[in-house]
């Protein structure tokens, strides 16, 4: 026998048989555990069909009959694995559970905009818990892993999943329900139908232009339209307000569910126009108060966005006049194409709106050709009705309707920076199967106005969601 000689390759022969092996005492107590936290998440999915699995990890740990990692090499002693096996190994195996653990557990989020200032801040990296709420099930499972429904590949923008499977909504036990006032995540509900260069038709086109040549305006403007399933809709993060059944009314900015005002909310901002005998330096608006280059850009019309703490920190200010807050009460003609739900019987703004009933699943309600604005987008879009106006009469599905019960719960939902977020007040109810999950904790934030390393808020690193 030569001496120093390079250990082979391992055989990758078909016919090779596997090492013979013994059922050993913990091998039966791995496979019993395997087995049953494995039921338990079939149980949970509330899906026969995964039973299949079941003898899978049986052979795995007891028979060994199939080789399941096929791709992996069979290795006698003296014999070394080929390094590349080992990365597809270890790289398929943290796919699979990165993709298990963002689809049904938890996912990371990034704010994007001010909407939720100063609760959540532009730069904030969330955890998202799947199963606050219980977890959807995918409608478009046929998707690249880790990618929400836009991926760029050699220059070529293109969608990150297919059609060809599609699946009706499904929820499974999470550890709660939506609650007033919850900071929720979901599916931005007018996203059923975008412009690919990123605009939002319903918003931009229907309520805000008015106009109804909508062929014309795409070809105008060379846009191409993309219709997307519920799933890979663009994400919100708002404050839920109300719940199913509430009846949700705004004063004067001031939110009022059931007659009562909702619970002060410390990082709640409004707009306030400010009069001063002196400047006040941008340092202590950015530094003391908290503002960013965004909040600046109001200051140049003397209108600022302040949270209650704030405000009342500007007021002792001695070169400070007075702080009055902005409230939007005048309803005017570009409201018809702003406030939900878009038409001059409900001459509401942002700031004084409703009494707005919320819709619960199971709930009837009597249909009029007033009131019908209220509630045909959840009729026609979000519960796939066939809606009809005919003769000044209203048809569902073909059939004349004077009432209509909802198949599902919905929410009304609202940024936080009151005066700077696109919510439910200007695109309306949030329908249950558009509910992602709940906000956890920060666990990391960085100023997008600053340079690192001081654009690292440290003080948010790890910090709980209220």
């Amino acid at each position: 026998m030569k001496k120093n000689q390079s250990p082979k390759n391992c055989s990758t022969k078909d016919g090779e048989q596997q090492a013979e092996h013994k059922i050993t005492r913990k091998s039966i107590i791995k496979c019993s555990v395997y087995l049953l936290v494995y039921l338990a998440w079939v149980i949970w999915l509330r899906n026969p069909w995964w039973l299949i699995g079941l003898p899978i990890i049986f052979d795995l740990y007891i028979t060994k009959k199939v080789r399941w990692a096929f791709w992996k090499q069979r290795c006698e002693k003296g014999q070394k694995r080929k390094a590349w096996l080992d990365w597809l190994d270890a790289g398929i195996f943290a796919l699979i559970v990165a993709t298990v653990v963002r689809t049904f557990l938890i996912e990371a989020y990034v704010i994007p905009s001010p909407s939720m200032e100063k609760s959540l801040l532009v730069g904030d990296y969330l955890f998202v818990s799947k199963v606050a709420y219980g977890p959807k099930m995918p409608n478009t499972p046929l998707a690249i892993p880790l990618v929400h429904n836009r991926l760029k590949l050699f220059g070529v923008d293109m969608s990150s999943y297919s059609e060809l499977i599609k699946y009706p909504y499904k929820r499974l036990a999470g550890l709660g329900q939506v609650k007033r006032n919850d900071i929720v995540v979901f599916n931005f509900p007018h996203g059923d139908t975008v412009v690919w260069e990123n605009t939002d038709i319903y918003d931009y086109y229907m309520m805000r232009r008015g106009n109804n040549d909508f062929d014309s305006w795409m070809k105008t403007n060379n846009y191409t339209a993309v219709a997307r399933p519920v799933d890979k809709r663009d994400n919100y993060v708002k404050r839920c307000v109300a719940i199913p059944g509430d009846l949700l009314e705004i004063r004067n900015g001031d939110v009022f569910v059931n007659g009562e005002p909702q619970p002060e909310i410390p990082g709640k901002e409004y707009k306030y126009r400010i009069a001063t005998n002196a400047p006040i330096s941008g340092e202590y608006l950015t530094e003391k108060l908290g503002l960013s280059k965004d909040d600046m850009a109001f200051s140049a019309n003397s209108i600022i966005p302040l949270t209650p703490r704030a405000k009342e920190a500007l007021e002792r200010l001695p070169s400070v006049v007075s702080v009055q807050r902005e409230i939007d009460s005048i309803y005017d003609s570009e409201d018809r194409f702003a406030i939900f739900p878009f038409s001059p019987a409900y001459p509401w703004t942002e700031d004084n709106y409703g009494p707005l009933q919320i819709p619960a699943k199971g709930t009837t309600v009597s249909l009029t050709l007033e009131n019908l604005c209220l509630y045909q987008r959840i009729i026609a879009v979000y519960e796939a009705n066939r809606l009809e106006l005919r003769d000044s009469a209203i048809y569902i599905n073909g059939e004349i309707a004077s009432e209509y019960t909802f198949g599902m719960d919905y929410y009304f939902m609202m940024g936080d920076n009151r005066h700077n977020s696109a919510d439910s007040r200007f695109w309306g109810f949030v329908p249950e199967d558009h509910i992602v999950g709940k906000p956890s904790f920060i666990w990391f934030s960085t100023d997008k106005d600053k340079r690192f390393p001081k654009n690292i808020r440290w003080n948010r690193i790890f910090r709980g969601i209220n």
